[in-house]
Protein backbone atom coordinates (compact mmCIF):
# COMPACT_ATOMS: atom_id res chain seq x y z
CA UNK A 1 0.00 0.00 0.00
CA UNK A 2 1.70 3.10 -0.92
CA UNK A 3 1.61 6.46 1.10
CA UNK A 4 -1.19 8.12 0.07
CA UNK A 5 -3.55 5.18 0.23
CA UNK A 6 -2.38 4.64 4.03
CA UNK A 7 -3.01 8.06 4.57
CA UNK A 8 -6.74 7.66 2.88
CA UNK A 9 -7.41 4.83 4.96
CA UNK A 10 -6.28 6.78 8.31
CA UNK A 11 -8.54 9.72 7.43
CA UNK A 12 -11.46 7.40 6.70
CA UNK A 13 -11.05 5.87 10.11
CA UNK A 14 -10.83 8.71 11.92
CA UNK A 15 -14.09 10.26 10.21
CA UNK A 16 -15.94 7.11 11.15
CA UNK A 17 -16.76 7.77 14.71
CA UNK A 18 -17.21 11.36 13.67
CA UNK A 19 -20.02 10.98 11.58
CA UNK A 20 -21.75 8.71 13.91
CA UNK A 21 -21.62 11.35 16.99
CA UNK A 22 -23.31 13.95 14.26
CA UNK A 23 -25.72 10.92 13.41
CA UNK A 24 -26.42 10.36 16.66
CA UNK A 25 -26.48 14.25 17.40
CA UNK A 26 -29.20 14.95 14.86
CA UNK A 27 -31.39 11.91 15.94
CA UNK A 28 -31.06 12.80 19.45
CA UNK A 29 -31.83 16.29 18.89
CA UNK A 30 -34.99 15.56 16.75
CA UNK A 31 -36.71 13.17 19.17
CA UNK A 32 -36.01 16.01 21.79
CA UNK A 33 -37.87 18.55 20.02
CA UNK A 34 -40.69 15.84 18.92
CA UNK A 35 -39.76 15.69 15.22
CA UNK A 36 -40.30 12.78 12.88
CA UNK A 37 -37.83 11.72 9.86
CA UNK A 38 -40.63 13.14 7.32
CA UNK A 39 -40.85 16.55 9.61
CA UNK A 40 -37.36 17.17 9.68
CA UNK A 41 -37.31 16.11 6.06
CA UNK A 42 -40.30 18.56 5.14
CA UNK A 43 -38.67 21.32 7.18
CA UNK A 44 -35.10 21.17 5.91
CA UNK A 45 -35.48 19.87 2.23
CA UNK A 46 -33.04 17.21 3.12
CA UNK A 47 -35.04 13.57 1.66
CA UNK A 48 -35.82 11.44 4.46
CA UNK A 49 -33.70 8.61 3.13
CA UNK A 50 -30.88 10.61 3.53
CA UNK A 51 -31.96 12.29 6.80
CA UNK A 52 -31.71 8.03 7.74
CA UNK A 53 -28.76 7.49 6.47
CA UNK A 54 -27.03 10.56 7.98
CA UNK A 55 -28.48 9.67 11.80
CA UNK A 56 -26.91 5.79 11.22
CA UNK A 57 -23.77 7.33 10.81
CA UNK A 58 -23.48 6.83 7.19
CA UNK A 59 -24.17 10.10 5.26
CA UNK A 60 -21.06 12.71 4.57
CA UNK A 61 -22.72 15.37 4.60
CA UNK A 62 -22.14 18.27 3.49
CA UNK A 63 -21.76 21.37 5.32
CA UNK A 64 -24.76 23.19 3.42
CA UNK A 65 -27.45 20.46 3.91
CA UNK A 66 -26.76 19.62 7.79
CA UNK A 67 -26.58 23.62 7.75
CA UNK A 68 -30.23 23.18 6.67
CA UNK A 69 -31.30 20.27 9.50
CA UNK A 70 -29.69 22.94 12.28
CA UNK A 71 -32.00 25.11 11.01
CA UNK A 72 -35.15 22.91 11.13
CA UNK A 73 -34.74 21.83 13.89
CA UNK A 74 -33.46 24.97 15.66
CA UNK A 75 -30.29 24.39 17.08
CA UNK A 76 -26.85 25.78 16.08
CA UNK A 77 -24.89 24.09 13.62
CA UNK A 78 -21.63 24.03 15.87
CA UNK A 79 -23.66 22.11 18.33
CA UNK A 80 -24.06 19.22 15.46
CA UNK A 81 -20.19 18.64 14.67
CA UNK A 82 -18.54 20.34 17.86
CA UNK A 83 -16.19 17.49 19.11
CA UNK A 84 -16.19 15.97 22.26
CA UNK A 85 -19.29 14.90 24.27
CA UNK A 86 -22.85 16.36 24.22
CA UNK A 87 -23.32 19.44 25.48
CA UNK A 88 -24.91 19.21 29.35
CA UNK A 89 -28.23 20.56 29.77
CA UNK A 90 -26.68 23.44 31.96
CA UNK A 91 -24.36 24.55 29.19
CA UNK A 92 -27.16 24.51 26.84
CA UNK A 93 -29.17 26.67 29.33
CA UNK A 94 -26.18 28.85 29.93
CA UNK A 95 -25.00 29.25 26.58
CA UNK A 96 -28.30 30.72 25.51
CA UNK A 97 -28.49 33.33 28.69
CA UNK A 98 -24.79 34.14 27.45
CA UNK A 99 -25.68 34.88 23.54
CA UNK A 100 -28.09 37.39 24.85
CA UNK A 101 -26.28 39.12 26.36
CA UNK A 102 -23.89 42.62 25.41
CA UNK A 103 -20.40 42.84 25.05
CA UNK A 104 -19.53 44.37 28.07
CA UNK A 105 -21.91 42.48 30.31
CA UNK A 106 -20.01 39.12 28.71
CA UNK A 107 -16.48 41.00 29.73
CA UNK A 108 -18.29 41.52 33.51
CA UNK A 109 -19.10 37.35 33.36
CA UNK A 110 -15.42 36.50 32.56
CA UNK A 111 -14.20 38.58 35.07
CA UNK A 112 -16.75 37.11 37.68
CA UNK A 113 -15.58 33.81 36.91
CA UNK A 114 -12.35 34.02 36.58
CA UNK A 115 -12.20 35.22 40.09
CA UNK A 116 -14.47 32.68 41.61
CA UNK A 117 -13.20 29.97 39.49
CA UNK A 118 -9.75 30.74 38.23
CA UNK A 119 -6.49 29.64 39.49
CA UNK A 120 -6.16 29.76 43.14
CA UNK A 121 -2.18 31.34 43.44
CA UNK A 122 -1.28 34.43 42.77
CA UNK A 123 -1.32 35.58 38.82
CA UNK A 124 1.64 38.40 39.70
CA UNK A 125 4.01 35.25 40.44
CA UNK A 126 4.32 34.06 36.85
CA UNK A 127 4.12 36.80 34.22
CA UNK A 128 3.03 35.73 30.32
CA UNK A 129 4.25 37.65 27.46
CA UNK A 130 1.53 37.64 24.36
CA UNK A 131 1.89 39.40 20.87
CA UNK A 132 2.78 38.45 17.54
CA UNK A 133 6.14 37.19 16.67
CA UNK A 134 8.77 40.06 16.23
CA UNK A 135 7.21 42.19 19.08
CA UNK A 136 10.44 40.94 21.26
CA UNK A 137 8.82 39.00 23.87
CA UNK A 138 11.46 36.66 23.67
CA UNK A 139 14.29 39.35 24.60
CA UNK A 140 12.19 41.03 26.45
CA UNK A 141 11.07 37.95 28.73
CA UNK A 142 15.04 36.93 29.36
CA UNK A 143 15.57 40.61 30.53
CA UNK A 144 12.73 40.74 32.92
CA UNK A 145 13.40 36.97 33.98
CA UNK A 146 17.16 38.61 35.45
CA UNK A 147 15.71 41.36 36.70
CA UNK A 148 13.01 39.39 38.62
CA UNK A 149 15.70 37.41 39.31
CA UNK A 150 12.99 33.84 38.46
CA UNK A 151 12.98 31.71 35.48
CA UNK A 152 12.63 32.37 31.79
CA UNK A 153 10.38 29.82 29.87
CA UNK A 154 9.99 29.86 25.94
CA UNK A 155 7.29 27.89 25.33
CA UNK A 156 8.40 27.32 21.88
CA UNK A 157 11.06 25.04 23.58
CA UNK A 158 8.68 23.46 26.18
CA UNK A 159 6.83 22.13 23.44
CA UNK A 160 9.00 20.45 21.38
CA UNK A 161 10.64 18.89 24.50
CA UNK A 162 6.74 17.90 24.71
CA UNK A 163 6.11 16.38 21.29
CA UNK A 164 9.94 15.07 21.37
CA UNK A 165 10.72 16.94 17.97
CA UNK A 166 11.29 20.26 16.33
CA UNK A 167 8.35 22.39 16.13
CA UNK A 168 9.04 22.31 12.07
CA UNK A 169 8.74 18.54 12.54
CA UNK A 170 5.47 18.81 14.52
CA UNK A 171 3.58 21.30 11.64
CA UNK A 172 4.80 18.89 8.87
CA UNK A 173 4.44 15.67 10.43
CA UNK A 174 1.00 15.77 12.28
CA UNK A 175 -0.37 19.43 11.68
CA UNK A 176 -1.51 22.25 12.90
CA UNK A 177 -4.16 20.10 15.27
CA UNK A 178 -1.21 18.33 17.04
CA UNK A 179 0.73 21.31 17.49
CA UNK A 180 -2.43 23.25 19.50
CA UNK A 181 -2.32 19.87 21.88
CA UNK A 182 0.98 19.86 22.59
CA UNK A 183 0.96 23.55 23.34
CA UNK A 184 -1.86 23.05 25.76
CA UNK A 185 0.10 20.18 27.73
CA UNK A 186 3.08 22.15 27.39
CA UNK A 187 1.44 25.01 29.23
CA UNK A 188 -0.15 22.80 32.09
CA UNK A 189 3.14 21.31 32.71
CA UNK A 190 5.06 24.93 33.36
CA UNK A 191 1.89 26.08 35.44
CA UNK A 192 2.29 22.91 37.41
CA UNK A 193 6.24 23.43 37.94
CA UNK A 194 7.01 26.66 38.23
CA UNK A 195 5.23 28.72 40.54
CA UNK A 196 7.05 32.19 39.66
CA UNK A 197 7.95 32.55 36.06
CA UNK A 198 8.23 34.88 32.78
CA UNK A 199 6.73 32.53 30.13
CA UNK A 200 7.39 33.86 25.88
CA UNK A 201 4.31 32.44 24.54
CA UNK A 202 3.87 32.07 20.38
CA UNK A 203 1.79 34.51 18.65
CA UNK A 204 -0.86 32.31 17.52
CA UNK A 205 -1.61 31.10 21.10
CA UNK A 206 -4.88 33.34 21.21
CA UNK A 207 -6.78 32.00 19.14
CA UNK A 208 -6.86 28.80 20.79
CA UNK A 209 -9.72 29.59 23.31
CA UNK A 210 -9.24 26.47 26.06
CA UNK A 211 -4.99 27.07 26.25
CA UNK A 212 -5.61 31.01 26.52
CA UNK A 213 -8.04 30.91 28.92
CA UNK A 214 -5.66 28.45 30.92
CA UNK A 215 -3.20 31.07 30.52
CA UNK A 216 -5.35 34.25 31.57
CA UNK A 217 -6.28 32.55 34.85
CA UNK A 218 -3.01 31.48 35.43
CA UNK A 219 -0.58 34.14 34.64
CA UNK A 220 -0.22 37.82 34.90
CA UNK A 221 -0.37 38.48 31.21
CA UNK A 222 1.38 41.28 28.87
CA UNK A 223 0.48 42.08 25.28
CA UNK A 224 3.95 42.70 23.71
CA UNK A 225 3.51 45.04 20.90
CA UNK A 226 5.21 46.61 17.85
CA UNK A 227 4.21 48.84 14.68
CA UNK A 228 3.80 46.16 11.48
CA UNK A 229 6.82 47.64 9.95
CA UNK A 230 9.29 46.42 13.15
CA UNK A 231 7.43 43.11 13.64
CA UNK A 232 8.56 42.45 10.04
CA UNK A 233 11.68 43.91 10.22
CA UNK A 234 13.02 42.22 13.53
CA UNK A 235 11.98 38.86 12.33
CA UNK A 236 13.89 39.27 8.78
CA UNK A 237 16.69 40.40 10.88
CA UNK A 238 16.59 36.94 12.50
CA UNK A 239 17.08 35.70 9.22
CA UNK A 240 13.81 34.10 8.58
CA UNK A 241 13.01 35.35 5.29
CA UNK A 242 9.67 32.96 5.23
CA UNK A 243 7.36 35.65 5.82
CA UNK A 244 7.70 37.08 2.46
CA UNK A 245 9.29 33.98 0.49
CA UNK A 246 7.28 34.04 -2.87
CA UNK A 247 4.69 36.45 -0.88
CA UNK A 248 4.33 40.05 -2.22
CA UNK A 249 1.75 40.61 0.31
CA UNK A 250 3.51 39.45 3.23
CA UNK A 251 2.82 43.08 5.27
CA UNK A 252 -0.62 43.40 4.30
CA UNK A 253 -0.78 39.73 5.44
CA UNK A 254 0.56 40.70 8.72
CA UNK A 255 -1.84 43.57 9.00
CA UNK A 256 -4.57 41.81 8.61
CA UNK A 257 -3.54 39.12 11.34
CA UNK A 258 -3.18 41.75 14.00
CA UNK A 259 -6.62 43.04 13.25
CA UNK A 260 -8.04 39.96 13.64
CA UNK A 261 -5.98 39.29 16.99
CA UNK A 262 -6.44 42.83 18.40
CA UNK A 263 -9.38 42.07 20.62
CA UNK A 264 -7.39 38.74 22.06
CA UNK A 265 -4.49 39.97 22.65
CA UNK A 266 -6.51 43.34 24.42
CA UNK A 267 -7.33 40.44 27.26
CA UNK A 268 -4.13 40.67 28.39
CA UNK A 269 -3.79 42.36 31.72
CA UNK A 270 -1.85 45.21 30.69
CA UNK A 271 0.14 46.23 27.64
CA UNK A 272 3.68 48.04 26.16
CA UNK A 273 4.84 48.92 23.32
CA UNK A 274 8.16 48.21 21.87
CA UNK A 275 8.61 50.13 18.49
CA UNK A 276 11.70 52.19 18.55
CA UNK A 277 13.01 51.75 22.33
CA UNK A 278 15.27 49.93 24.10
CA UNK A 279 14.97 46.94 25.59
CA UNK A 280 16.25 48.62 28.84
CA UNK A 281 13.51 50.87 28.51
CA UNK A 282 10.90 48.48 28.15
CA UNK A 283 11.82 46.19 30.73
CA UNK A 284 12.02 49.40 33.27
CA UNK A 285 8.37 50.26 32.05
CA UNK A 286 7.43 46.56 32.76
CA UNK A 287 8.82 46.29 35.84
CA UNK A 288 6.96 49.71 36.98
CA UNK A 289 3.60 48.17 35.66
CA UNK A 290 3.94 44.70 37.44
CA UNK A 291 4.46 46.69 40.61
Amino acid sequence: MTASADSLSEAESDIAPFLARVGERVRNLRARRGMTRRLLARDSGVSERYLAELEAGRGNISIGLLRQVAQAMGVPLPELVEEGPDRSVERRLLGAKLDRLAPRQLEEVAAFVTERFGASIERRNRIALIGLRGAGKTTLGRRLAQELDIPFVELARAIEAEAGMALDEIFSLSGQAAYRRHELRALERILADHARAVIATGGGLVTEPATFERLLEGCWTVWVQARPEEHMARVLAQGDRRPVAGNAEAMEDLRRILIQRELLYRKADVAIDTTGRSVEAAVKDLVALIG
